[in-house]
C-alpha cells in the first residue's frame, strides 16, 4: 500500500528539503518518515538505505547545482562567464546549504560514471576554462583552484566567519577579479609555453 502519496522522487526532494533547513547529516530515515507520518519501513519501497538516500540527494543536488551554473554562463566567454558561475556557485551554496552538502558526499564512482550532472559540471567547467586557453594539466589545476577557493570563501561566509566591516560581497568580487587575473595569466605565472 502506498501510503501518503510516496514516491521516491517525493522522498528524495523531501530529504534534500530536509538537508537544506537541517544539515544534509540530519538527513535520516527516522526524520524522513516522521516528515511524511509514515513508519521508517514505509520508505524502505522507495530507498534501500540511508545510503541510497543520500545518494540520490546528491544526484539530485548535483544536477540542480549545474543546471543554475549552466543557466548562467549560458552564452558568456571569459571574464563574464567567471563571475555568472561564480556567483551561481555562491547563491545555490547559501541558498540550499544542506543541498550544497550533499554535493561534497562522496558517491560510488560507478555511480558517477552514469550520473549526467557530473559530466555536465565538468564540461561546463572545462569550457570555462578553456576561454583562458587552459589544457591538461593546467586545466586540471584551474578548476581544483576554482573550486577551492569558491567552496572555502562560501563555506566560511555560511559558517559566518567573515567579521571585518568590509562588506563580503566586495570582498567576492575582489576574490573573482584575481582568479581572472590568474587565469588570463597562467602561462606566463607557471612558466607554460602559450
Amino acid at each position: 500500500m502506498v501510503r501518503a502519496g510516496l514516491t521516491t522522487e517525493r522522498v528524495v526532494a523531501a530529504a534534500a528539503d530536509l538537508a537544506d533547513s537541517a544539515g544534509f547529516d540530519k538527513v535520516t530515515i527516522s526524520a524522513l518518515a516522521r516528515g511524511f507520518g509514515v513508519k521508517d519501513a514505509s520508505l524502505y519501497s522507495h530507498v534501500k538505505n540511508l545510503g541510497d538516500l543520500r545518494t540520490r540527494v546528491a544526484l539530485l543536488a548535483a544536477e540542480e547545482f549545474i543546471d543554475r551554473i549552466e543557466a548562467a554562463v549560458a552564452g558568456r566567454a571569459g571574464k563574464d562567464a567567471l563571475i555568472a558561475f561564480a556567483d551561481a556557485y555562491r547563491t545555490f551554496a547559501l541558498e540550499h546549504p544542506g543541498r550544497y552538502a550533499a554535493t561534497r558526499y562522496h558517491v560510488d564512482p560507478a555511480i558517477v560514471a552514469e550520473a549526467p550532472a557530473y559530466h555536465r559540471t565538468l564540461r561546463t567547467t572545462s569550457a570555462m576554462l578553456r576561454a583562458y586557453g587552459l589544457t591538461d594539466p593546467d586545466l586540471t589545476d584551474a578548476v581544483r583552484l576554482l573550486r577551492s577557493t569558491f567552496h572555502g570563501f562560501t563555506d566560511l561566509e555560511a559558517e559566518g566567519g567573515f567579521e571585518a566591516a568590509r562588506p563580503v560581497q566586495t570582498s567576492w568580487e575582489r576574490a573573482v577579479e584575481g582568479l581572472h587575473f590568474l587565469l588570463s595569466n597562467w602561462a606566463s605565472a607557471t612558466g607554460a609555453k602559450a
